[in-house]
């Protein structure tokens, strides 16, 4: 937040970078429908599993659904590199060969599964989302690319924090595309294996943003569930804290009643907004104040950020230790203490990186799914080491094929 902070970090703004060189081949299995734009209602023509991206695209739900959309845009990005004039924002391509391949990825709608097939209707034993995951595992570790490498080189994402419940502890070695860890074991996930990526941001991106510090009104703003289970409670703390301050808007809000659209407002006229730990570290919050050029105020000891070898997010963000938040008038003290030119600066840095957390098709070089492709590329030279010493003493005396046989079961990552 100082100048001498900023100055340092001058000469170190991140770049989506598309050489040949840095392209990740990516080889997909070509399941069924029913894993992915089947959960769509999308139904296949003739005997291809895809759909034809030139004729019409299937279409995702709204609302609070999309937030977890991650697997629809990074599918469509790969079967879009396949066109005839795929165009050259591609940090990623599909290769047919497995062999040819940096990382094996499994396209699996999980997220979609989970919010809505995971309830039971009374003709079931096991809700759909149960049944596809123990499909999805049965398959996966039957292929033999799988076998080849015990699933270190395979990549899957699992972005809602409840999707993957049951297969996750049986794909563990895979490298896991992730929102957060909160709800998992470190040696299941965590930060050296697994690749953390944004939410899709769910309210309306600040076009032709031309507000200033003195004509966003609002000083401090947050809304959503205030009580919430696990780390929530400092929700609820905060809000008897703040509630009666001036100029800080502190409310309840959801998604029903036009609540979307009043947050759009909200934020677009707030100087500062709160992104709270709630039921997981994460929350789409974060990705909603930065499309809003609202700098986020992050109270959250235990959250992961996407791209942040590469991203410093110190620029554009200010860090609260829970601890410190909860102390009476000390939250609301630090956010006074930001300066107009303090605050312009990471206002104008928000409107830098803001396209780095755009998910969209066509994907545009520097969006969303290029940098989480290249986030996945970063990890493939210690995939590939994990894979080589795995192969160190593997029994080949006998001439047997060099395979994993089922899943073993994680040691612990500490």
């Amino acid at each position: 937040m100082s100048q001498d902070k900023e100055e340092s970090h001058s000469n170190n703004d991140i770049k989506c970078h598309t050489h040949d060189e840095l392209v990740l081949k990516v080889f997909m299995y070509d399941l069924s429908p029913e894993f992915h734009f089947g959960l769509l209602d999308w139904e296949p023509e003739g005997k291809s599993v895809w759909p034809d991206l030139q004729t019409k695209i299937p279409d995702y739900p709204g609302g609070l659904n999309l937030q977890h959309s991650i697997e629809y845009w990074l599918t469509l990005d790969l079967l879009a590199s396949e066109l005839p004039n795929p165009g050259n924002a591609h940090s990623a391509i599909r290769v047919r060969n497995a062999s040819e391949a940096d990382i094996i990825f499994v396209p699996f709608f999980s997220s979609l599964s989970y919010n809505r097939y995971s309830r039971t209707n009374p003709h079931q034993k096991k809700s759909s989302n149960k049944v596809l995951q123990e499909k999805l595992v049965r398959y996966l570790i039957s292929q033999k690319e799988w076998k080849s490498s015990g699933g270190k080189d395979h990549l899957i994402v699992a972005h809602h924090p409840n999707s993957m419940l049951d297969a996750r502890m049986k794909l563990w070695p895979a490298t896991f595309i992730l929102a957060d860890f909160g709800r998992y074991p470190p040696n299941i996930a965590n930060v050296e294996k697994d690749v953390i990526a944004p939410y899709k941001h769910v309210i309306r991106t600040f076009v032709n943003d031309s507000s200033d510090f003195d004509s966003r009104p609002t000083l401090l703003y947050f809304q959503g569930a205030i009580y919430r289970k696990d780390g929530g409670f400092v929700r609820q703390e905060l809000f008897y804290l703040l509630k009666d301050e001036k100029d800080v808007h502190f409310a309840f809000g959801s998604v029903q009643k036009d609540g979307i659209h009043k947050a759009t407002q909200g934020m677009h006229s707030s100087k500062f907004c709160l992104n709270i730990a709630g039921d997981t570290p994460s929350s789409n919050r974060l990705f909603d104040a930065i499309a809003s050029h609202c700098v986020p105020v992050i109270i959250s000891d235990e959250i992961e950020l996407p791209y942040e070898d590469v991203l410093d997010y110190s620029q554009f963000c200010i860090f609260v230790r829970t601890r410190d938040a909860l102390k009476e008038k000390f939250l609301i003290n630090l956010i006074k203490s930001v300066g107009k030119d303090e605050w312009t600066r990471m206002w104008k840095k928000l409107q830098e990186v803001e396209s780095f957390f755009e998910f969209q098709y066509p994907s545009k070089e520097g969006d969303a799914v290029q940098m989480i492709w290249q986030a996945v590329a970063r990890r493939v030279p210690a995939i590939r080491m994990k894979i080589h010493k795995s192969r160190r003493f593997s029994s080949s005396l006998l001439g047997k094929e060099r395979v994993a046989r089922s899943v073993p079961s994680p040691r612990n990552f500490w």
